[in-house]
């Protein structure tokens, strides 16, 4: 059986979720990556061989270090694209695929993690695309596919997948669709959010969701 190995990139706890100060503090945002994080590794964790954090951070790194992950350092001043390639670069070493997981994907569920993984059996790529374009779960061998994280990066990765001889499977799901970046988003989570570490730390700090039929769908406010 092929080993995989998930890696979940994290940015500095200084900068999580910047585009949410109208709404969080600093050490909410700081509370809030970590609380995402708990819950992405938490989803993972049963379905791959190792999961690895990778991030220039050590902040981070101490944080995650006794919930059963690998800690890669990411050397250099590089990108997100970067420190992605070094991570699989490293992977490739001791595992034939990767599945690659954003740390702001709460809603990512355990049996969604599973279900990639034995599409994987029979197809080479498997991706679960955002909201927005992006890409929220990637799942490629361990070599052979270039980083295109960014802007409409869905389409970029298929791309590449397409260049490379890959048959790729959409994996489309409204849970792996929502990573958090604006107060919408944190009521989403609100609202299908059950039972995750982030739901839990936003009704702590008395963030409420509503629905509203303005521009927005949800307004988020505190108690």
């Amino acid at each position: 059986m092929r080993k995989t190995f998930a890696i979940i990139p994290v940015s500095r706890f200084s900068q999580a979720k910047t585009r949410l100060s109208p709404t969080l503090t600093p050490l909410e945002r700081e509370n809030l990556l970590k609380a995402m994080l708990k819950d992405v590794i938490g989803a993972i964790q049963g379905s791959v061989n190792q999961v690895v954090v990778i991030s220039s951070d050590n902040n981070v790194l101490n944080f995650v270090k006794d919930l059963n992950v690998t800690c890669l350092p990411e050397e250099g001043e590089t990108d997100l694209n970067g420190a992605l390639t070094q991570a699989v670069e490293w992977c490739s070493q001791y595992a034939e695929q990767v599945i690659i997981v954003p740390s702001d994907v709460p809603l990512i569920r355990e049996n969604q993690a599973q279900e990639m993984v034995e599409l994987a059996k029979k197809w080479p790529m498997v991706i679960a695309p955002a909201k927005g374009g992006g890409t929220n779960a990637l799942l490629i061998p361990a070599q052979g596919i270039h980083m295109k994280f960014g802007d409409c990066s869905f389409f970029q990765h298929l791309k590449e997948a397409e260049n490379a001889g890959l048959h790729g499977y959409v994996y489309d799901s409204f849970y792996l669709s929502l990573d958090v970046n604006t107060a919408e988003d944190l009521g989403e989570i609100m609202i299908h959010g059950s039972g995750t570490e982030t739901r839990k730390f936003l009704k702590s700090i008395g963030l409420q969701a509503r629905s509203n039929h303005g521009a927005e769908r949800l307004k988020v406010k505190r108690t």
